[in-house]
């Protein structure tokens, strides 16, 4: 074949191929929230049933509550070992709002119910008031290693005086 003109054979056997890349904005990804969930699958990875209260850190707990506690009560026990409680580690999806609800709570999060040890207490230890007809929401309280605290500084557990009062008692294994 005679060719009348001059031919590059790149074009027939390289040929230069334009791609348009065009980019939409559907990219979705976060990474913030990407690492907050991976966090999330690996912390309840590691939190079976029998080493989930090894992410409670109790001094934090301890710290929290006496950081937020007053001289005399608020009338929110239950919101403010909540709060100390979340910020020692302790993760749930849903809490009870009456102090005297929190047992299955706390067993969830890696407490044990024992026999009430007012004798001996631990620095993490939580115990809770079961509801009356004088107290309808009952009462909840965490040791910190020198005295009990709710939402207020407690001279000691035994805080309604009361002798029909019913307790739960609860602490970390060892």
């Amino acid at each position: 074949m005679i060719y009348d003109h001059n031919v590059n054979m790149n074009e027939y056997v390289n040929p230069t191929v334009n791609v348009q890349i065009r980019s939409e904005n559907n990219n979705k990804f976060n990474p913030e929230q990407f690492l907050k969930n991976k966090a999330f699958e690996n912390y309840k990875n590691q939190n079976d049933e029998n080493n989930q209260f090894k992410f409670l850190d109790i001094s934090k707990f301890t710290e929290k509550l006496v950081s937020m506690s007053r001289s005399t009560t608020a009338h929110r026990c239950a919101r403010y070992v909540r709060i100390a409680l979340q910020s020692a580690g302790a993760r749930f999806t849903d809490h009870p709002i009456a102090a005297s609800d929190w047992g299955s709570t706390l067993t969830e999060i890696g407490y044990k119910q024992i026999r009430p040890a007012f004798d001996n207490p631990q620095e993490g230890d939580i115990y809770i008031i079961n509801r009356t007809s004088r107290h309808r929401y009952g009462h909840i309280a965490g040791f910190t290693g020198s005295q009990w605290v709710s939402d207020y500084r407690q001279r000691s557990h035994d805080v309604y005086k009361d002798p029909n009062v019913t307790y739960e008692y609860y602490r970390l294994p060892s």
